[in-house]
């Protein structure tokens, strides 16, 4: 495992974020805030409590885990689609590092930033709210574990990307509108039949309910369930890097 080299790409991946401090942390936390305004106060002082919790508190994991997966797949696809972009890719490729040790580099980046907004918003959350954590390590895993899945997500988006405006698509035009349709403001045992049962088909449901589960100790969806489709897409993910890296797809055309 050459150690110094993963060290030097993850390094260097994380500078980028000091660098791009705003649009990096500053941004996304403003706009948590706003949410918190919105749907918090103005909203959730309307609202009943939700399985006995607060509306404004039952919000929190759902926008941790709306930043979370934007932010994730944002990171690592930008990562690694601007040495594609400038050329540089073929010297990582030539370099003595296996697809294994730059992968660890630009995805174990993306997920650091990601894992650190995630508790920054937290900690912006226990300013407005009242917010308990009955199960703080699943809460932790539940963090780390979308952090990486969604990092590894992104990076496949951006081999795939063949210009920056691809690059937003996805995020913004497909996984955000799938995390507010995915119970991130609500829960799906609200919604009447047919659409509680069209929204198990949408895969954020079962990301949102395990998380809100570690907070809470209740979810849409049994916590197993919650667990086996992150699972599934990980390895999804893990499965269609293997294939990238050994067909030279995008990255050696």
């Amino acid at each position: 495992m050459n150690i110094r080299g993963v060290w030097a790409l993850y390094s260097f991946e994380m500078q980028r974020t000091w660098r791009t401090l705003w649009q990096s942390i500053v941004t996304p936390v403003i706009t948590t805030v706003l949410y918190f305004v919105v749907f918090g106060s103005a909203i959730g002082s309307r609202m009943e409590d939700i399985g006995g919790v607060d509306y404004g508190a039952f919000i929190v994991p759902g926008l941790m885990m709306l930043s979370l997966l934007t932010q994730s797949i944002s990171n690592a696809s930008f990562g690694i689609y601007f040495p594609k972009f400038s050329g540089t890719v073929y010297e990582m490729l030539s370099a003595p590092m296996s697809p294994i040790e730059l992968v660890m580099g630009y995805v174990g980046a993306a997920a650091t930033k990601s894992i650190l907004l995630g508790l920054i918003i937290l900690a912006t959350a226990t300013l407005f709210v009242d917010v308990r954590i009955e199960y703080p390590l699943a809460m932790v895993f539940f963090l780390i574990l979308t952090a990486v899945t969604f990092s590894l997500f992104g990076f496949i988006i951006g081999i795939w990307a063949d210009g920056f405006e691809q690059l937003s698509f996805i995020p913004m035009l497909i996984v955000t509108p799938l995390t507010f349709l995915g119970g991130a403001f609500y829960s799906i045992n609200m919604l009447p039949d047919p659409w509680r049962t069209i929204s198990l088909f949408n895969p954020v449901v079962y990301l949102v309910s395990g998380f809100r589960w570690s907070f809470y100790g209740e979810g849409d969806v049994t916590i197993g369930l919650s667990l086996g489709i992150t699972a599934v897409f990980l390895f999804a993910c893990l499965g269609a890097i293997i294939w990238i890296f050994r067909t030279g797809y995008r990255l050696k055309e």
